[in-house]
């Protein structure tokens, strides 16, 4: 069983249940500015979700396009990939829980209308309750009923079993199903399972959310008008386990394309071959949604995935064509299912940005080796600061990010707006949405310095459009309690609309009063980042070159999504502003 094998059993059961199949829609998000693309199945239909009546009726299915970037930088290990496609159904006050398990369960199990797989590797988690929203023992005895046995379900917290798409957004519990790939695991402990997670042996395949919640500004609000379902598999990783492989990039979706590359490559590499699929297979997808390379939003992002492809190319040293072949097989592989491939010449719009590319990557690099500035690196010779971060860290080495941001801000003459209280415009890095990731790593370092310890001290950080990155010395991983309080803390600021403001001073002077990264690059007169206000203290007073906004309020929701170790004594946390 093949992926549109997968896809198309996923389409016939739900039709057969009632459900209307709609097609996908664009990448591009339709009236909401909130987010550059559909991350989520669900995204396009949150208006019914919130009550207004669908034209197609209460219950619907679909296999949607979309793309994240929020983890690009684990792009190529054998989950994670930019571009995919969500398996979702959906009830609009229909039915709910005791029908989305059941039908979940039957899907994965049932060998002649479903996937066949076998129950006994399969493993849940659910709802483990929080101040406001009880522990779903509901769906644990449903689960049950189906034959789960209780030590194959686990409570778990609000990070990893409640969805919602945004602060103010529906939102609700969840169940999801996960799958052990290595047929070994059995029974486990739930410390052994989280374990077993970590190093992706086993797999999350499935989730069942139950939207029954308003959320604003973050919190729990209310009911909605409606008890709503909205279900989730990820394609690709579906796919990898009903074809019996450890990782996605190994399926009939990807393989040939990896093939391809390992056949014409003069220093093969599997990571970057799984890189180079990724990229241009998601390239693919935004350029035939009338995406074109640029350098703000959208455009910004294609035009970074197309580099770092052509960049992995000249690594394993691939002659330019096999780029527009793997376009070519995945243009083959989706045209039957995606009408709008065959309708732009994608070949051409990724040829043109490669070429562009091309003629100054060798002389780009030549400079990079020389060590010269990264702000010259992209303004010169039009590297993104996000490979030139790559290939510093590959050499073990770390580039000064804020150092970066500060001289494009003034390259742009960027101005403070004293109604908006933002600098406006920038290229590469100082948009408004990096601005406010950039204010929040203030407040995310004083928060863990507040939980921690002061012995945390930064170790660098990187800032996207989709979310933060933050490093810090700490000597163990972090708890959940932990996790949970720095979370609260920096919400909490943020919800006291804190004013930030700088101060120009001698760097001897700012030493005394101010945390500082990077100390020894900064001159003699240094800005310092006030955060709160002298009368009832700082929160947080760090060395920083800006720019920032010039208060809290308008951050959003702080949520920290993953926190791992980077090396001995250095973690890493990525969050995000929902």
């Amino acid at each position: 069983m093949n992926s549109n094998e997968v896809r198309s059993r996923f389409l016939k059961f739900f039709e057969s249940r009632g459900h209307k199949i709609i097609p996908s829609v664009s990448l591009i998000p339709e009236n909401d500015p909130s987010v550059l693309f559909n991350i989520a199945g669900m995204q396009p239909l949150m208006p019914y979700l919130l009550g207004r009546e669908h034209p197609a009726g209460k219950r619907l299915a679909s296999s949607q396009k979309c793309l994240r970037t929020i983890d690009l930088l684990d792009v190529g290990d054998n989950t994670h990939n930019t571009f995919f496609e969500m398996l979702g159904n959906w009830s609009f006050g229909d039915y709910f829980k005791k029908e989305a398990i059941k039908w979940s369960y039957e899907f994965l199990t049932d060998k002649k209308n479903g996937l066949g797989l076998d129950p006994k590797y399969l493993y849940v988690t659910v709802f483990g309750g929080n101040d406001v929203i009880p522990k779903d023992m509901e769906s644990v005895e449903i689960w049950k009923s189906l034959g789960i046995g209780e030590n194959r379900i686990y409570f778990k917290s609000s990070k990893s079993n409640w969805w919602s798409a945004g602060s103010n957004s529906p939102a609700g519990p969840s169940t999801e199903m996960f799958y052990d790939l290595t047929k070994k695991l059995g029974n486990m402990t739930q410390v052994e399972f989280e374990k077993a997670e970590d190093e992706q042996k086993v797999v999350e395949i499935w989730n069942d959310v139950f939207m029954a919640y308003k959320q604003e500004n973050g919190k729990v609000v209310g009911e909605l008008p409606n008890k709503n379902v909205d279900t989730g598999a990820g394609l690709e990783r579906i796919t990898a386990v009903v074809e019996g492989k450890q990782s996605i990039y190994d399926t009939d979706i990807f393989l040939p394309a990896i093939e391809m590359i390992k056949k014409n490559s003069k220093n093969y590499e599997e990571k970057s071959a799984r890189i180079i699929a990724d990229h241009l297979r998601s390239a693919m997808f935004l350029i035939s949604d009338g995406v074109l390379p640029g350098n703000k939003d959208q455009g910004y992002i294609l035009r970074r995935l197309i580099r770092r492809a052509v960049f992995k190319m000249k690594v394993l040293m691939l002659d330019s064509l096999v780029g527009t072949e793997i376009i070519d097989n995945f243009v083959d592989l989706y045209s039957g299912v995606y009408e709008e491939l065959k309708k732009v010449n994608i070949r051409s719009v990724f040829r043109l940005e490669e070429e562009k590319f091309l003629k100054t990557l060798n002389e780009g690099m030549k400079e990079f080796e020389k060590g010269t500035d990264p702000f010259v690196l992209f303004t010169t010779y039009g590297f993104p600061i996000e490979l030139t971060e790559e290939l510093a860290e590959e050499r073990g080495t770390m580039i000064d990010r804020e150092e970066f941001d500060r001289k494009m801000a003034e390259h742009q003459k960027l101005s403070r707006t004293a109604g908006a209280g933002m600098f406006k415009g920038g290229l590469g890095g100082v948009g408004e949405i990096e601005i406010k990731y950039h204010t929040a790593t203030h407040l995310l370092n004083a928060a863990l310095r507040q939980v921690l310890g002061n012995q945390v001290m930064q170790k660098g950080s990187n800032i996207t459009k989709e979310r933060l990155r933050f490093d810090f010395s700490y000597p163990q991983k972090m708890t959940e309690v932990e996790k949970k309080k720095v979370e609260e803390i920096v919400n909490d600021k943020i919800a006291e609309k804190l004013p930030v403001s700088f101060m120009e001073m001698p760097k001897t002077e700012a030493e005394k009063i101010a945390l500082h990264s990077f100390n020894e690059k900064y001159g003699d007169i240094v800005k310092v980042y006030f955060i709160g206000n002298e009368q009832s203290g700082y929160f947080s007073r760090e060395f920083c070159g800006g720019p920032h906004v010039s208060n809290t309020g308008g951050l959003g929701h702080f949520k920290i999504i993953k926190e791992e170790a980077v090396s001995v004594g250095v973690r890493r946390i990525k969050a995000v502003l929902e």
